[in-house]
């Protein structure tokens, strides 16, 4: 699976181990910044990402700020994004399960890194289940053709 992570400077560490897992998971991890853990402006790095999902030029995309609210509030402006706030198993399970989200935005303060690891797994091998969730993402979908 092709998957493009990105943080803010908060995250920059857990990025970093991110893309390590992924890569060892026989993933390919494209990495959309910062290089550094100089402080940056998230929405920037956020844009990078959901602007790469939206436009089917990666997979999935995983996002790491502080609480992970911050990226995901961006990444749910660009159409065709389902980006979701984990912090357990089960939040990383549902939000593939039953909202086929295609981004995942994790918490760099709150997380430790054997959780995100494992978040992260069951994130990329949970399907969708579709169903009665397809027809809910249908409306979804309805409310961002909006003019």
């Amino acid at each position: 699976m092709k998957i493009a992570v990105a943080s803010d400077h908060r995250g920059f560490t857990v990025k970093g181990k991110i893309l390590t897992f992924l890569s060892e998971a026989g993933h390919e991890a494209i990495d959309f910044g910062p290089d550094s853990p100089k402080s940056v402006d998230y929405p920037d790095f956020a844009a990078k990402v959901a602007n790469a999902v939206s436009n089917v030029e990666v997979d999935r995309g995983i996002l790491v700020c502080g609480t992970g609210m911050g990226m995901c509030i961006v990444a749910n402006k660009f159409q065709g994004v389902r980006a979701a706030p984990c912090h357990d198993d089960l939040t990383a399970e549902m939000s593939r399960l039953h909202n086929d989200a295609n981004i995942l935005c994790l918490s760099a303060d709150l997380l430790g890194d054997r959780l995100v690891n494992r978040m992260v797994e069951i994130w990329l091998k949970t399907e969708f289940e579709g169903g009665r969730h397809a027809r809910r993402l249908k409306k979804i979908a309805k409310f961002e053709q909006r003019d």
